[in-house]
């Protein structure tokens, strides 16, 4: 295990020494002005803020129902307190919170049931927007979604409340609530604290896109993401105390714009940390992105056409994303739904596999007309087009005959 383990380690090393730190950076620019993840993040916090209290209510009858696991939502008090948002709006935040929770306890049945909708809402568009991120065209079905979320939403307060229980009162004494522990244990339990978060990520970018995303690059986005949510939230403290417009304007409505500002930043950080796991495997083969220009889609799904061909006459086993990722020098996400347009023609067959499926050429190009894909990748023929497409002659072309224009 020793040995296992020092590899793992100069394996991590290694990476981070070889990893393409300038694309990284050039990625996530692109990918937050491309994606709008500024306007994402800007929704997020709104429905987020809207769901707050559904959230909260839901937890808090779970704890109820079971009054054993009371010490369990204390212990997830001081978690939201001391790791989710800075202290300087922590205590007022979860306060007003926790209030408002209380009074809709007092709710009807279609009352508590619109709560529960409102809370299945926040997590209906982070399913949807991890989805976008991953270039996922076909969800989940409405019904395992909900189901999972649902799940998530009752069991995870309990899971989280047992693993915080015990250790409570070492991290009050981490934090300075109680006297100060001995040597690096602080250190430890910030570590901890930190493992937590950052697992929580790596769990939501693992499992919530409808696509197989490697363990190993759902972690590293959730570090990132873990290590951009601290840095955030310790620059925002800073920036009360030594900045205190926001008291000295809002006065005691101060909380709520703070608040508003630091759900925007964490979304961002969170929203950037999936975009590192998204683009983990593309980055680390060092390939481009095909420049999105007229005839640029088309062109892309030719050349995955081509090299399928190419593998059925080598008489290989198909190929799969990231062969054909290196084959083409392409981005994964860009080719992901083009063999998805080519499953749907039913030329490419998909060998679901467990890691990364492989994909086969099905079709005989010599024999399969190419308007179908023409309809789909350049330009549909809609009776305004027809006389277009009959003089390019779009509708007698065959696929070998595009594949070797």
């Amino acid at each position: 295990m020793k040995a296992t383990l020092r590899e793992r380690v100069a394996e991590g090393l290694q990476a981070l020494q070889t990893w393409p730190w300038l694309d990284t950076c050039t990625t996530l620019y692109q990918r937050f002005r491309e994606d709008r993840l500024g306007l994402t993040a800007s929704s997020l916090t709104f429905t987020t803020l809207i769901s707050l209290v559904p959230l909260l209510t839901v937890m808090l009858a779970v704890f109820t129902a079971f009054p054993m696991f009371a010490t369990f939502q204390i212990a997830l008090q001081k978690y939201f307190l001391q790791m989710l948002i800075p202290a300087a709006i922590a205590d007022p935040v979860l306060k007003a919170l926790t209030q408002f929770a209380t009074k809709a306890n007092r709710l009807g049945s279609v009352g508590l049931v619109v709560l529960v909708f409102s809370a299945i809402a926040l997590m209906l568009t982070i399913d949807k927007t991890l989805n976008g991120i991953w270039r996922v065209r076909t969800p989940r079905p409405i019904a395992q979604r909900v189901l999972v979320y649902w799940a998530a939403m009752t069991l995870g307060p309990l899971m989280l409340g047992v693993s915080l229980t015990l250790t409570s009162y070492a991290i009050s004494a981490g934090r300075g609530v109680v006297n100060v522990l001995p040597g690096g244990v602080g250190l430890l339990l910030s570590l901890l604290e930190f493992a937590l978060l950052a697992a929580g990520f790596a769990g939501l970018f693992h499992y919530v896109p409808n696509t197989h995303v490697r363990w190993r690059h759902a972690i590293g986005g959730a570090v990132f993401a873990a290590l951009g949510f601290e840095i955030a939230k310790k620059l925002l403290a800073w920036y009360l105390t030594e900045v205190p417009t926001y008291s000295m304007v809002y006065g005691a409505f101060a909380t709520v714009p703070i608040f508003l500002v630091w759900l925007y930043v964490g979304w961002v950080v969170v929203l950037l940390g999936a975009v590192i796991a998204a683009y983990a495997p593309s980055l680390r083969m060092r390939v481009k992105r095909w420049p999105d220009t007229p005839g640029a889609r088309l062109q892309l799904t030719i050349a995955v056409l081509r090299e399928l061909e190419h593998s059925r006459r080598a008489r290989t086993p198909g190929l799969n994303v990231d062969q054909l990722a290196v084959a083409l020098h392409t981005d994964p996400l860009q080719i992901e739904p083009v063999l998805d347009v080519l499953t749907g023609l039913d030329w490419v067959g998909r060998l679901d596999e467990e890691g990364n499926p492989r994909h086969v050429l099905l079709c005989d190009p010599a024999a399969t007309p190419a308007a179908g894909l023409l309809a789909l990748t350049l330009v549909e023929p809609t009776p305004a087009l027809q006389g277009l497409w009959h003089r390019a002659g779009f509708d007698r072309l065959t696929l070998r005959e595009l594949m070797s224009a």
